[in-house]
Protein backbone atom coordinates (compact mmCIF):
# COMPACT_ATOMS: atom_id res chain seq x y z
CA UNK A 1 0.00 0.00 0.00
CA UNK A 2 1.37 3.08 -0.74
CA UNK A 3 1.41 6.56 1.17
CA UNK A 4 -1.81 7.95 -1.15
CA UNK A 5 -3.43 4.65 -0.88
CA UNK A 6 -3.04 4.61 2.95
CA UNK A 7 -4.46 8.19 3.19
CA UNK A 8 -7.11 7.94 1.37
CA UNK A 9 -8.31 4.63 3.46
CA UNK A 10 -7.79 7.01 6.47
CA UNK A 11 -10.21 9.64 4.93
CA UNK A 12 -13.07 7.39 4.64
CA UNK A 13 -12.30 5.92 8.10
CA UNK A 14 -12.85 9.49 9.21
CA UNK A 15 -15.44 10.40 6.86
CA UNK A 16 -17.71 7.26 8.00
CA UNK A 17 -17.03 8.15 11.51
CA UNK A 18 -17.93 12.25 11.13
CA UNK A 19 -21.61 10.58 8.99
CA UNK A 20 -22.32 8.62 12.11
CA UNK A 21 -21.58 5.14 9.86
CA UNK A 22 -18.83 4.17 12.31
CA UNK A 23 -17.98 4.40 15.85
CA UNK A 24 -15.18 6.09 17.28
CA UNK A 25 -14.03 1.89 18.06
CA UNK A 26 -14.44 0.65 14.38
CA UNK A 27 -13.03 3.80 12.99
CA UNK A 28 -9.96 3.17 15.69
CA UNK A 29 -9.38 -0.05 14.27
CA UNK A 30 -9.55 0.50 10.42
CA UNK A 31 -7.27 3.46 10.87
CA UNK A 32 -4.59 1.07 13.13
CA UNK A 33 -4.86 -1.31 10.45
CA UNK A 34 -4.16 0.46 7.92
CA UNK A 35 -1.10 2.28 9.39
CA UNK A 36 -0.22 -1.51 10.69
CA UNK A 37 -0.46 -2.45 6.60
CA UNK A 38 1.40 0.55 5.07
CA UNK A 39 4.15 -0.07 7.58
CA UNK A 40 4.50 -3.98 6.96
CA UNK A 41 4.19 -3.07 3.40
CA UNK A 42 6.72 -0.14 3.27
CA UNK A 43 9.98 -0.31 1.52
CA UNK A 44 12.41 2.53 0.38
CA UNK A 45 15.54 3.16 -0.99
CA UNK A 46 17.14 6.13 0.87
CA UNK A 47 20.09 6.05 -1.63
CA UNK A 48 22.57 3.74 0.22
CA UNK A 49 20.19 1.57 2.25
CA UNK A 50 16.33 0.30 2.26
CA UNK A 51 14.13 0.87 4.93
CA UNK A 52 12.48 -1.69 5.98
CA UNK A 53 9.54 -2.41 8.77
CA UNK A 54 10.85 -3.89 12.20
CA UNK A 55 9.09 -4.93 15.46
CA UNK A 56 10.16 -4.78 19.13
CA UNK A 57 9.98 -7.60 21.37
CA UNK A 58 10.17 -8.36 25.12
CA UNK A 59 9.83 -6.55 27.67
CA UNK A 60 6.08 -4.96 27.81
CA UNK A 61 6.72 -1.53 27.47
CA UNK A 62 8.72 -2.28 24.22
CA UNK A 63 6.43 -5.05 22.94
CA UNK A 64 4.99 -4.32 19.60
CA UNK A 65 6.87 -1.32 18.35
CA UNK A 66 7.17 -0.60 14.79
CA UNK A 67 10.12 1.46 13.72
CA UNK A 68 11.23 1.74 9.84
CA UNK A 69 14.90 1.95 10.22
CA UNK A 70 18.07 0.12 7.02
CA UNK A 71 19.79 -2.34 10.01
CA UNK A 72 18.86 -3.79 13.23
CA UNK A 73 21.01 -1.55 15.22
CA UNK A 74 19.54 1.79 13.72
CA UNK A 75 15.67 -0.12 14.84
CA UNK A 76 16.75 -0.61 18.38
CA UNK A 77 18.21 2.63 18.43
CA UNK A 78 14.74 4.45 17.30
CA UNK A 79 12.53 2.14 19.90
CA UNK A 80 15.07 3.05 22.54
CA UNK A 81 14.70 6.60 21.70
CA UNK A 82 10.80 6.87 21.64
CA UNK A 83 10.97 4.79 24.48
CA UNK A 84 13.08 7.56 26.16
CA UNK A 85 10.62 10.44 25.30
CA UNK A 86 7.68 8.11 27.32
CA UNK A 87 9.93 6.96 30.23
CA UNK A 88 12.72 8.56 32.62
CA UNK A 89 15.06 5.52 31.08
CA UNK A 90 14.71 3.43 28.30
CA UNK A 91 18.00 2.15 29.53
CA UNK A 92 16.61 -0.56 31.67
CA UNK A 93 14.03 -1.61 29.30
CA UNK A 94 15.11 -5.19 27.42
CA UNK A 95 13.88 -5.78 24.09
CA UNK A 96 15.02 -6.88 20.80
CA UNK A 97 13.84 -6.15 17.42
CA UNK A 98 12.84 -8.34 14.11
CA UNK A 99 11.89 -7.60 11.09
CA UNK A 100 7.70 -8.09 10.15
Amino acid sequence: MDRISALRNIEDAIRDFESGESDLASTERRVVTVLRTFATEFETDTGDNTLDAWKAVGDERAEGIVVLAATESEAATRVRDLLAEAADSADSIDFSVERV
